[in-house]
């Protein structure tokens, strides 16, 4: 249980940090992460940290799958916590 926890925590500090690293390049014109890797790294346990950091840095947050997706995500990830610690 605690193993699941450390690494939806670290997921999402990774998960937070890419969010933020992605939105400055974007406002550089650099290369971006793909949104397939963003993807990964939420369904990998980091959409906590990555729904925060949509929020706080206002990254991908026109688009409908990231803006339902993360919090969705994050929910269902909550939930398994939730049963796995019955």
């Amino acid at each position: 249980m605690e193993i699941g926890l450390l690494g939806i925590l670290v997921m999402s500090l990774i998960g937070f940090t890419i969010m933020g690293i992605d939105k400055r390049k974007a406002r550089q014109g650099r290369w971006r992460t793909p949104e397939k890797t963003l993807w990964l790294i939420a369904v990998l346990g980091g959409a906590p940290g990555m729904w925060i950091g949509m929020k706080l840095f206002r990254h991908k947050t026109k688009h409908p799958s990231f803006k339902f997706g993360f919090p969705v995500l994050t929910l269902l990830i909550i939930l398994a916590v939730v049963y796995m610690s019955y």
